[in-house]
């Protein structure tokens, strides 16, 4: 009997926008990331903030499918992805490496994008969160709260699942229920359409608030295109970019995603990956530059009478 195997092939599209992944975290759905990762073939990726969750990096705990996301990316860079790595708050410390590039791989704070004759304008939102400007601390003990929330649910979901019951949001129950949670949220979504209208923009493309949205807001100063990216903590989304339109993609809602497995990933090395996406030139410039040092310090060495 002959067995008939077909491939899937992935979907290109002209701008793929994740954010607010918290790898090192309890919550964070690196699996199912890297099987989105191996479904899409982007022109570019954009990372909006919050990707490392720095916050509450610990060596105790970064397991092997959150490496493999970093390598993931890595790779889709050195194969021609242009990727852009937006800070946020909770990979902040990222902030001073602001405008470092690696060949395809560049972070940047705030990004705008010529899409088909239309501005888009991309940050992550922090911006926006008064916690964070006036009580980092207190934004800090929330986000471990918000941890152990998603670890508690994680535990609740687990046992739902085995009595064949339907997975729970504790978070998504808190904010929808807390008027001032909705009222933020609300807020926050406002403030940053307002400021686009305000500086011209058509799109504007935010995190931060764990809320995957599409909207267009409209003043009488003229109108925006709102979206959110959302997360792969709790929702699971993402934006896509293709034929002049933004969709918002749900990984739960695609049945298609899980055959896409991981295996080009199994033997890559993270040193390569890293050489692979650095243009030759700066290599050629860095050991240029090792030389020349090398020369000073031999002549310096010759100069104080240790040299022969």
């Amino acid at each position: 009997m002959q067995l008939n195997y077909f491939v899937l092939k992935k979907r290109k599209i002209e701008l793929a926008v994740i954010s607010d992944v918290h790898l090192g975290t309890y919550g964070c759905h690196a699996d199912e990331l890297i099987a989105y990762l191996n479904s899409i073939q982007p022109k570019k990726l954009i990372l909006n903030g919050d990707i490392i969750d720095i916050w509450q990096f610990s060596k105790r705990y970064f397991p092997a499918s959150h490496l493999k996301v970093l390598k993931k990316v890595i790779g889709m860079a050195s194969k021609g992805t242009e990727v852009y790595y937006i800070t946020g708050n909770h990979d902040e410390m990222l902030r001073k490496f602001a405008s470092t590039s690696m060949g395809n791989f560049k972070i940047v704070n705030k990004l705008v994008v010529n899409l088909d004759g239309k501005k888009a304008w991309i940050f992550h939102g922090d911006v926006f969160d008064i916690s964070i400007q006036k009580a980092k601390w207190l934004a800090k003990l929330g986000g471990y709260g918000y941890d152990l929330l998603i670890l508690i649910n994680s535990l609740v979901n687990w046992w739902l699942v085995k009595m064949g019951k339907e997975k729970y949001s504790l978070s998504k129950k808190i904010k929808n229920s807390v008027k001032g949670a909705v009222k933020y949220i609300n807020d926050f979504e406002r403030v940053a359409a307002e400021l686009a209208i305000e500086n011209d923009y058509d799109y504007v493309i935010c995190g931060h608030i764990h809320q995957p949205k599409k909207e267009i807001f409209q003043n009488k100063y003229g109108k925006t295109t709102y979206l959110n990216s959302g997360d792969w903590v709790e929702n699971l989304t993402a934006l896509e970019y293709s034929f002049k339109r933004w969709r918002v993609y749900y990984y739960n809602h695609d049945k298609l995603s899980p055959f896409f497995v991981d295996e080009d990933l199994k033997e890559m090395d993270m040193n390569e990956l890293i050489a692979s996406i650095t243009d030759q030139s700066d290599i050629e410039n860095m050991e240029v530059h090792e030389e020349e040092e090398e020369s000073v310090d031999k002549q310096s060495r010759s100069e104080n009478g240790d040299g022969v």
